[in-house]
């Protein structure tokens, strides 16, 4: 695998990790941010440990490593690029910082002449973040971590990631401007509101598929609720039938998180 940058953007390329997989999709696409004539650079989401990857991306004369979320293979190269680089590391979550203070929603960050602003969007996981890049290009362009992939559609990690946080993300990056998509998994996507369009479209399609298999299995009386391990495992019969065993558990991880939505409704 290469480990020459590629260019995403005006500010943005980006080194394709070696770690394809069902989840990870072609591999974690490891950012590198710097303002033309940077000699610095912002690396978002290290990805794993792998010392080839690692060292190109400690190559970029790096200033400052940001983390979208907490999954390995965003954080788990994130000691080794520290040590290689001395670069501070800032992430929503403490345990994933390194001589630097939390990321919080709203905040704007300067470097490697780059301005960036940092939009909390949890769903995946609770500590979700995105990255907001204004000035890149004329409609500026949205790191979206695993909140927004570049091919088919994410995952929530039940119980940590829930339905209702992810739904009020899609509403907070539909409200930012359409931007260019740069997820950390697959292509980079040309509009950002087109993509949250669709995903909410995808959402809302499969909680009726869910909610119609409950009926199925249940009758409409039943209050959901995930727990109930047996029906988790029902429901993803129905509702998943089709789908690769290699990527049956996360099915199930978002079939509870659905489930839980629709307890957390009923109970309303």
């Amino acid at each position: 695998m290469s480990l020459q940058a590629t260019r995403a953007t005006d500010l943005a390329s980006y080194i394709l990790a070696p770690n394809p997989g069902p989840m990870s999709l072609d591999g974690t696409n490891s950012y590198i941010l710097r303002a033309p004539g940077s000699e610095h650079a912002i690396i978002v989401d290290p990805g794993p440990e792998d010392a080839g990857h690692l060292a190109a991306l400690a190559a970029q004369s790096v200033e400052l490593i940001l983390i979208t979320h907490r999954h390995a293979d965003h954080t788990e190269g994130i000691d080794t690029l520290h040590r290689l680089t001395g670069a501070p590391v800032r992430a929503a979550l403490p345990e994933y910082c390194r001589d630097a203070p939390v990321l919080h929603d709203g905040e704007e960050i300067r470097a490697a002449g780059v301005l960036l602003r940092v939009l909390a969007t949890p769903g995946h996981t609770s500590d979700s973040l995105s990255f907001l890049l204004p000035d890149d290009g004329a409609k500026g362009s949205m790191l979206t971590g695993d909140t927004i992939l570049g091919r088919g559609t994410t995952i929530l990690d039940a119980p940590d990631g829930t339905l209702g946080d992810y739904l009020k993300s899609l509403d907070a990056l539909g409200e930012a401007p359409d931007a260019r998509v740069l997820p950390a998994h697959g292509p980079v996507l040309d509009s950002l509101h087109e993509i949250v369009s669709q995903y909410r479209m995808h959402r809302l399609a499969r909680l009726e598929q869910i909610s119609a298999a409950l009926k199925q299995l249940r009758g409409t009386n039943r209050t959901p609720g995930i727990t109930e391990v047996t029906e988790v495992t029902e429901v993803t019969d129905i509702v998943y039938a089709d789908v690769d065993a290699s990527v049956r558990k996360a099915a199930e991880i978002s079939v509870a998180a659905q489930l839980s939505y629709l307890a957390e409704f009923d109970a309303s």
